[in-house]
């Protein structure tokens, strides 16, 4: 079976099989459009290269985990990574108000929460303004080994797009950011 350069494995009943990175691909005269209808139309090929594009991009940030450079590397997963930057970014959170700032659910903010807790990276206190409820804040050690994440992961960025402008990354950022917007949008919206 001839495999495709972007291909990890070739095995039929795989994701990244070659038939479903085939179906994933534009058409070309040899391989037809398998989303054209029955009037001829197809989608336009700009929607076509984008999709592969992402999917694409989420099988290779996934395979690095875009996990920065030097000892830090691979060291957070992504869970740990975005829960970090929620508290440094808002300060003490109650589970509820963390779990809506992410769009996920509270049982799963308790359960990512909890190695960070048992780790020493965020701390369980009283709330400021409420001594029963609880909130969760970043320890000073969680934010040590947050900026030791990100700067292994601003470093990957660098060498990423070391040949890239800075209008080139700073579009590329505002472009990837109303992306993600949208994809929160969506999912919020249940469609």
């Amino acid at each position: 079976m001839p495999t495709h350069p972007d291909m990890t494995t070739a095995h039929p009943h795989d994701e990244t099989s070659e038939e479903s990175v085939q179906a994933s691909m534009p058409p070309t005269a040899d391989r037809p459009d398998p989303d054209q209808d029955r009037t001829g139309s197809a989608p336009p090929l700009d929607l076509d290269a984008l999709q592969h594009q992402v999917a694409l991009f989420a099988r290779r940030a996934e395979q690095t985990r875009l996990g920065g450079v030097g000892q830090a590397r691979n060291s957070m997963d992504r869970a740990a990574y975005l829960l970090l930057n929620r508290l440094d970014r808002d300060g003490p959170t109650g589970v509820k108000a963390l779990a809506a700032g992410m769009g996920i659910d509270s049982s799963t903010v308790t359960r990512q929460v909890a190695p960070l807790v048992e780790s020493g990276l965020v701390k369980r206190t009283s709330h400021p303004d409420d001594g029963r409820a609880v909130v969760l804040q970043l320890s000073p050690r969680g934010a040590a080994r947050l900026e030791q994440v990100r700067a292994s992961r601003r470093e990957l960025m660098e060498v990423l797009t070391r040949d890239w402008d800075e209008e080139e990354r700073t579009a590329f950022c505002e472009l990837l950011t109303r992306f993600n917007q949208a994809l929160s949008d969506f999912q919020a919206e249940g469609s």
